[in-house]
């Protein structure tokens, strides 16, 4: 197999080096978080966000207020966004069927499909306000049925941002905070004198708020480990490198550690597109961001086959991978490890076509024993029942005991067996 990088990422060491760090910090704010409760939450958000309100929750009033400075049309681009993860949710909702079946006489096995009870949803925003996250979350939340959901926003130029607050409320959130990064879900999950915790939190963030939730975890549920936002673009020379470049930095410019890659069996492709990327960043209003995430995240891979770049794909496992060959339908066939496969301009699939997904870390996407993607299902626990339709002593479980007796010897745990003889005799 032959590959060459014409252009590495930092170093794994490096990278190493910097979870550390971020590790150590997110353990010293949760554990502030849990010592000082709102104090801490308030002096975080002084510190981190410049933003010191009377009360971090919104009232109806606020959230009215907000929603009004709002024009029509954009009030309904989030609505109609919102139809269509509804119409998608609801969906899988409909396909999550309750069962029973009776396996012996008398013995009824089934599941139920129960919500979460309470979900704490984190929607960044202090850079970009990342309105699809409200969609995504908080509104599939809702249409799972949890009883309660609260949101999580940080502020955006000083004050909260109208259109995520909008689509949290529209979304069907119950209680909605401005408050950002650790110290918003460290207080949704640990709870403070004013915010009740949650059951699980859900939502991606930064490389600080992925941490807390991962310290977090066990203590509540969370839907996934996530990572930053990721882009591949696996293209030949049946594409220019002005399309390549355009959408590597419209990924890269998501965050300072948002790795964009392109893999590619075209030599003159990858040259061109590292012209056309320094071009980009003389001109783009989000240059300091999509250079620097560029600059230690961005890669450029050159194979000799398209076999070889399958397996590189695989080997590395983005978010998005955005396929533009002579052959997108045998990568289609033949990826496993992905999130996201679009055939076309990859900036448009998601601000088109919205579905309910977040980032899982590249990791656990080579796993087939986790979840890779994100929805409805997060938000239900899939629940075991079993029952007797005989359900008072004496029990005729005659044709069950001889069974069930002799592995409860092989278990070494006679008292199972000596229960279910009580209960037959009554």
């Amino acid at each position: 197999m032959a590959i060459t990088y014409l252009k590495h990422g930092k170093p794994d060491k490096e990278r190493a080096q910097d979870d550390a760090k971020t590790k150590a910090i997110v353990e010293e704010i949760l554990l502030d978080i849990e010592t000082r409760g709102d104090t801490a939450v308030r002096d975080l958000s002084v510190k981190f966000d410049s933003y010191n309100p009377q009360n971090f929750k919104l009232t109806d009033q606020e959230i009215s207020d907000l929603m009004a400075t709002l024009s029509d049309r954009e009030l309904a681009d989030i609505k109609f966004a919102q139809e269509q993860v509804r119409n998608f949710a609801q969906a899988q909702r409909e396909s999550m069927l309750d069962i029973e079946i009776e396996t012996l006489p008398g013995v009824i096995l089934g599941h139920k499909n129960i919500p979460v009870q309470s979900v704490g949803c984190y929607v960044p925003g202090g850079k970009f306000p990342m309105v699809a996250s409200a969609h995504m979350s908080v509104l599939t939340a809702s249409v799972a049925g949890v009883p309660r959901i609260i949101a999580c926003t940080p502020p955006f130029k000083g004050k909260p941002n109208p259109a995520v607050i909008a689509a949290m409320h529209l979304g069907g959130a119950h209680e909605i905070y401005v408050i950002g990064g650790i110290q918003a879900v460290g207080a949704m999950a640990i709870g403070t004198e004013t915010i009740e915790p949650v059951h699980m939190l859900v939502g991606p963030g930064n490389a600080f708020v992925a941490e807390a939730k991962r310290q977090l975890f066990g203590r509540v549920g969370i839907d996934l480990f996530a990572g930053p936002t990721e882009t591949m673009v696996i293209a030949d020379d049946t594409v220019d490198a002005e399309l390549c470049a355009t959408d590597l930095l419209g990924q890269a410019e998501h965050g300072y550690n948002s790795p964009a890659i392109l893999v590619t069996n075209s030599e003159k492709l990858a040259k061109a597109t590292m012209v056309e990327i320094d071009r980009l960043l003389q001109i783009i209003p989000t240059a300091d961001t999509a250079g620097k995430s560029w600059e230690d995240y961005g890669e450029l891979i050159l194979c000799e086959t398209y076999e070889d770049m399958l397996k590189i794909a695989d080997e590395i496992a983005s978010e998005h991978v955005q396929v533009m060959t002579d052959r997108d339908d045998w990568f289609l066939e033949h990826m496993t490890c992905y999130v996201h496969y679009f055939w076309v301009h990859v900036q448009m699939c998601p601000m088109a076509i919205k579905s309910s997904v977040l980032i899982t870390h590249y990791q656990q996407r080579k796993l087939d024993v986790i979840r890779v993607g994100y929805g409805l299902e997060n938000f239900l626990k899939l629940i075991v029942t079993k029952r007797s339709r005989l359900m008072k002593p004496p029990l005729k479980l005659e044709h069950m005991v001889p069974g069930y007796a002799s592995l409860r010897d092989l278990l070494g745990m006679q008292n199972n067996a000596i229960c279910v003889y009580a209960v037959m005799e009554g």
